[in-house]
C-alpha cells in the first residue's frame, strides 16, 4: 500500500527551487493589496473562453509514496491557438533583473501544465510568466512551449528532489504512531478531573468539533489537553498540534509535558518557536540585509538545516534550534517557522494561529483540517485578539519623513507629507479634550496610505537591492517600521465593520489615530476557521458566558466547568472588606501595610506574594510598608519592566522555609499574577488588594458604551469581567498540588457585594471576615 503525500504545488516548487537570502526587515514582494490587484487586472483581460483560479489536481506515484498533488493557477488561457498557464507574478524587483524568470516560478507554471495537460490528454503546452512592477505596472511576459513528455518528466525530477525529505516524514510518521500506541498516560495516577478533561478533549478532536474547558489551576491542563491529542494523532484524527501560549512560563511547561512524554517512549517532532527580537544572534551579527551571513543564502542551505534536525532530534526547544543554526549558518527565527510546518507539535504565542501580520501563511487548508489548536490560558486571548485586530497611526513619523526625504526621494515626501496633511486636519478638528471619535472608517486616509505604502516599498526594494541610500540609517529604520505600521493600518480597515471605532487623540505633543476592534470574537472565529478543532482551556474563563461571547465560541461548540480538586481544608479563605477606591487609597494604605504585617506574622517562615490593581498604588503601600512595618520580613517588589533574568531571580528567591519571612509585592495582571508556579512551601500564602478592575479611560468607556448599545451589561463587559479575572489568576498562585495549603487574603468591600462575589469560586466564598478596625 503506498504512502500518501498531500502537497500544494507552492509549498512543493518552493522546498525544491528556493533559493537566495532572506533581505533582512523588508522582503521585496508588492503588498498584498497591490499583488491582488494587480492579479485581477490581468485576469480582467483574459477571453471569455479562458479561465482564472482554475484547480487542478494529480496524483504521482514514486517508489512507495503516492504524491496528491493540488492547486489553483492564476489562469489557463488560449495563445496562438494553444493552452497555456499563466502565472502572475507581482514584484517590487526591476524587471531587468528578472530576465530569464526565477527558477521557483517556472517550476509552479509547468507544475501545473502538466496537470492540465494529464487531464485533458493534451500533447504539449504552454507555460507564461507575467511579471508586473509594483507602482509602475510595468510589465514582462516570458513564455515557453514543451511537450507532454517534457512536462511529465520535470514533474517527476521535481518529486524526485522531493521525496527523500517525504521518505523521512514516512518514516518518522510510522515510528510516531507506532510510539502513541502504547503511549501511556505519564503519571502514576490521574488528578481528581483530569480524566474528565483529558476524555472531552480527545472527544471533541474525535468529532471535529470546538470546546471551551475551565478548569481549576493545578489540575494538570497541560497534560489533560496535550496528552489526548497526542492520542488523537496515533489514532489518525489529527496530523498536527499547536499549543499557544502567552508567556514563556507556560511554554515551559508545555515543553515540560512533551519530554514527559518522551520519557514514557513518545517519539513525536515538537518545535518551539521563541520570539525573533529573543532568539535572533543580533549580538553576533547585524540583522539587516547585505549585513547577516545568516540570512545571505539562507534559502540554499535551509533544507538540509531542516532534514538535519528532523532526523536526529525530537524535542526542537530554543537551545537545539540556536545550535543547528550556528551549525548550517541559518537565521535561527525563520529557521523555527521552517521547521514548524514540518514538526508534528508547534509550541508558540497565539499570534501565529490569530494574527493577520504573524499568522503561518504557509498552512493550506488541507493540513488546518488535520490540526488541532490547544489554546492555553484562553481568557488573556480576549485582550490580545483586540490588540491583533486594531492598528494605528502616528502623525509625527509622517511629517519626519516628508522632511527626510525631500531631496532624496521627490515621491516618497510627497505621499508622507499628503498623509500627514490629512492628519494634520483631523487634528485641528478634535474636541476641546483633544479627541475626536466616530463609527466611519476614514476612506481619504486609506486612500493616502495606498500611495504612501507603494512609493515607500520602491525605495525599500531598492535599498534592500543595495542601492546607496541618501539618507541616514536611523531614517531608513524610520521609514521601514512606518511602511509597516501604513500596512497594517490598510489591513485592518478591510476588516472594518460594526465591530469597530475610529477615533484620534492629542496625547502631549503627540497626536495618534487608531482604528479600534471592540469585538474580536467573528475575527477571532474567522482566524481559527478550517481547523479541525480548538479547544480553550483556564482556569478563568468565568463567566463560561462572556468568554464564549468574546472568543467566537459557536453554538454547537462543547462547554466543560471541573471543579476544584482540592479539600476546601486547604485553603484559609479571608475578607477584609477596606475600600481600597481610587479616592481612598491615602486613606486605606496604613491599614494594609499593618494587614501584611500581621500576615506575615502568622506566616512567619513563610513565603507570600501581595497583588495590587496599579504599580503606583503599589509603590506607596511598599513605602508605607518598609518605613512602618516591614519587621523581620524579606520585602521584593516588582518592576515595571523586568527581564527573563530579573523575573526568575524574582520567583528563585521564594524557597521552601526560608530563615527570613519573604514578601512580594507584584501588581494584578501581571507577570507573576499568572503562569508562575509556586508549590509546596514555595508559597503560604496570598493577598489580593482590590478587584482589578481596569483602569478608567478612553478605550474602556468606548467598550462600556458599546456593549451597552448590543444589549450586554456594558460596564460588566468592559470592567467587572476582565478585572475579576486578575483576581482569580493571582488568587489560583497559592493551591497548586493535593499537599499545598495556604491562606487567601480578599481586600475590598466589593467582594461581599454583586456581580464581585458570584465571580470568586465557590470554595472562596466561604470566607471569615475581618473588620477592619481589627487590623
Amino acid at each position: 500500500m503506498s504512502y500518501e503525500i498531500a502537497i500544494s504545488v507552492r509549498p512543493l516548487v518552493e522546498y525544491v527551487y528556493r533559493s537566495g537570502s532572506i533581505t533582512g526587515g523588508f522582503r521585496t514582494n508588492a503588498t498584498m493589496q497591490e499583488g491582488t490587484r494587480i492579479h485581477q487586472s490581468i485576469q480582467k483581460t483574459y477571453a471569455e473562453t479562458d479561465q482564472k483560479e482554475l484547480f487542478l489536481s494529480a496524483e504521482i506515484p514514486y517508489g512507495d509514496l503516492l504524491f496528491k498533488i493540488e492547486g489553483r493557477c492564476d489562469g489557463l488561457i488560449q495563445l496562438d491557438g494553444q493552452w497555456t498557464i499563466d502565472e502572475i507574478k507581482s514584484t517590487a524587483v526591476p524587471l531587468q533583473e528578472l530576465e530569464d524568470g526565477l527558477p521557483v516560478h517556472w517550476a509552479q507554471g509547468k507544475m501545473y501544465a502538466y496537470m492540465y495537460a494529464k487531464a485533458e490528454g493534451l500533447a504539449s503546452m504552454q507555460v507564461q510568466l507575467t511579471y508586473v512592477r509594483t507602482g509602475s505596472g510595468e510589465q514582462k511576459k516570458l513564455l515557453v512551449s514543451q511537450a507532454f513528455e517534457e512536462l511529465e518528466a520535470y514533474a517527476f525530477e521535481v518529486i524526485a528532489a522531493y521525496a527523500p525529505y517525504a521518505e523521512m516524514l514516512r518514516r518518522h510518521e510510522e515510528e510516531r504512531n507506532g510510539s502513541i500506541e502504547t503511549l501511556p498516560f505519564p503519571f502514576p495516577s490521574y488528578r481528581a478531573g483530569q480524566r474528565k478533561l483529558a476524555g472531552a478533549v480527545y472527544k471533541t478532536i474525535q468529532e471535529g468539533a470546538g470546546l471551551m474547558a475551565k478548569a481549576p489551576t493545578g489540575i494538570g491542563k497541560t497534560m489533560s489537553t496535550l496528552f489526548p491529542a497526542v492520542k488523537a494523532m496515533g489514532a489518525g484524527h489529527i496530523r498536527k498540534i499547536f499549543y499557544l501560549t502567552a508567556r514563556t512560563t507556560t511554554r515551559a511547561t508545555a515543553e515540560e509535558a512533551f519530554a514527559r512524554m518522551q520519557a514514557q517512549g513518545l517519539h513525536l517532532n515538537s518545535v518551539t518557536i521563541t520570539a525573533k527580537d529573543k532568539i535572533c544572534f543580533k549580538e553576533e551579527e547585524a540583522c539587516d540585509a547585505g549585513h547577516c551571513s545568516l540570512c545571505e543564502g539562507y534559502y540554499d542551505r535551509i533544507n538540509e538545516a531542516v532534514l538535519d534536525i528532523l532526523e536526529n532530534e525530537t524535542m526542537m526547544t530554543r537551545p537545539v534550534i540556536e545550535a543547528y543554526a550556528r551549525k548550517h549558518r541559518v537565521c535561527p527565527f525563520e529557521y523555527s517557522l521552517d521547521i514548524a510546518y514540518a514538526a508534528d507539535a508547534v509550541v508558540c504565542d497565539y499570534n501565529y494561529i490569530f494574527d493577520p501580520r504573524v499568522s503561518l501563511k504557509r498552512l493550506f487548508e488541507e493540513q488546518k483540517k488535520q490540526t488541532a489548536v490547544l489554546v492555553d490560558e484562553a481568557h488573556n486571548l480576549v485582550d490580545r485578539g483586540r490588540s491583533m485586530f486594531s492598528a494605528e497611526l502616528i502623525k509625527s513619523v509622517f511629517l519626519s519623513i516628508k522632511s527626510e526625504y525631500k531631496a532624496a526621494n521627490e515621491g516618497l515626501s510627497r505621499a508622507a507629507g499628503e498623509v500627514n496633511s490629512f492628519l494634520a486636519a483631523v487634528k485641528n478638528n478634535c474636541s476641546s479634550e483633544g479627541r475626536i471619535i466616530q463609527a466611519e472608517l476614514p476612506e481619504e486616509l486609506i486612500t493616502k496610505l495606498e500611495k504612501f505604502v507603494e512609493t515607500a516599498e520602491l525605495e525599500l526594494a531598492a535599498n534592500g537591492a543595495g542601492a546607496a541610500s541618501q539618507v541616514s540609517l536611523e531614517a531608513q529604520e524610520e521609514l521601514l517600521s512606518t511602511y509597516f505600521m501604513a500596512q497594517n493600518f490598510i489591513r485592518m480597515a478591510k476588516l472594518y465593520d460594526d465591530h469597530y471605532l475610529t477615533y484620534a487623540e492629542i496625547i502631549r505633543t503627540e497626536f495618534r489615530i487608531k482604528l479600534f476592534c471592540l469585538d474580536p470574537s467573528e475575527l477571532l472565529r474567522q482566524a481559527g476557521k478550517g481547523y479541525r478543532s480548538i479547544i480553550y482551556f483556564s482556569a478563568t474563563l468565568s463567566p463560561m458566558s462572556y468568554y464564549r461571547d468574546m472568543l467566537g465560541a459557536d453554538q454547537e461548540d462543547y462547554t466543560l466547568s471541573i471543579p476544584s480538586p482540592f479539600r476546601k481544608e486547604q485553603l484559609d479563605v479571608r475578607l477584609v472588606p477596606l475600600s481600597v477606591r481610587y479616592n481612598d487609597r491615602e486613606s486605606s494604605k496604613r491599614a494594609i501595610a499593618r494587614l501584611l504585617q500581621q500576615v506575615c506574622e502568622e506566616r512567619s517562615g513563610g513565603n507570600l506574594l501581595v497583588f495590587f490593581p496599579s504599580y503606583s498604588f503599589m509603590q506607596e503601600v511598599y513605602d508605607t510598608y518598609v518605613q512602618e512595618e516591614g519587621k523581620g520580613v524579606d520585602v521584593v517588589l516588582q518592576q515595571s519592566s523586568m527581564s527573563e533574568e530579573e523575573r526568575e531571580t524574582f520567583l528563585s528567591g521564594f524557597q521552601p522555609n526560608p530563615e527570613r519571612t519573604r514578601l512580594g509585592f507584584a501588581v494584578l495582571g501581571g507577570v507573576f499574577s499568572e503562569g508562575v508556579d509556586l508549590p509546596g512551601d514555595r508559597l503560604g500564602g496570598v493577598i489580593v488588594v482590590g478587584t482589578g478592575l481596569p483602569q478608567i479611560g478612553l478605550e474602556n468607556n468606548m467598550l462600556r458604551d458599546y456593549f451597552n448599545q448590543t444589549g450586554r451589561n456594558g460596564f460588566n463587559y468592559a470592567y467587572i469581567f476582565p478585572g475579576m479575572n486578575k483576581v482569580l489568576q493571582a488568587g489560583g498562585r497559592l493551591i497548586r498540588t493535593e499537599q499545598d495549603e495556604g491562606v487567601l487574603v480578599l481586600v475590598d468591600d466589593r467582594f461581599a457585594q454583586e456581580p464581585y462575589r458570584s465571580l470568586l469560586p465557590e470554595e472562596w466564598r466561604e470566607y471569615k471576615r475581618v473588620h477592619p478596625a481589627s487590623i
